[in-house]
């Protein structure tokens, strides 16, 4: 599994629920775009849409050597989920505050795959309480580095 492109902004926005795995749906010169490292998942999200899941919002820069037919890098791709998936996240995402996004795009083999997570959306002082929790873990492990 060879990571290509992480949302770092969302562990820092959202509490994460569930984790999923899906495909994604690609034309050849998406996917050879996403081997050279051009994708971006900032304001990414899924939505649920006729039984089917879309991820909206991702920019896969059109790669340099394509003809004229390339497809546009900010279109609504399908993603591949299993149908009792597809059910149970669509029953979550009606509940108030429950949405989805990307985490990761990553290589499985020669097949792109995305993380897709079950998230709810922190409040300014979850995000705050988050930060405190790290600085105080950080300074923990240094002490613990320092009497070893």
């Amino acid at each position: 599994m060879k990571i290509i492109a992480e949302n770092r902004k969302a562990l820092h926005d959202y509490f994460i629920e569930e984790k999923y795995t899906a495909g994604i749906v690609l034309v050849g010169s998406e996917v050879k775009s996403i081997r050279a490292g051009k994708i971006n998942l900032k304001d990414s999200f899924g939505i649920i849409k006729g039984g089917e899941v879309f991820l909206v919002g991702t920019n896969i820069s059109t790669y340099e050597k394509t003809t004229n037919l390339a497809p546009d890098p900010m279109r609504t791709r399908k993603l591949l989920l299993n149908r009792s998936e597809i059910d149970k996240l669509d029953r979550k995402v009606k509940i108030k505050g429950y949405s989805l996004v990307p985490l990761n795009v990553f290589f499985e083999g020669s097949l792109v795959k995305v993380t897709l997570a079950l998230v709810r959306g922190k409040q300014n002082f979850d995000k705050k309480n988050t930060i405190k929790e790290q600085d105080i873990k950080r300074e923990t492990e240094r002490e613990l580095k320092n009497i070893k």
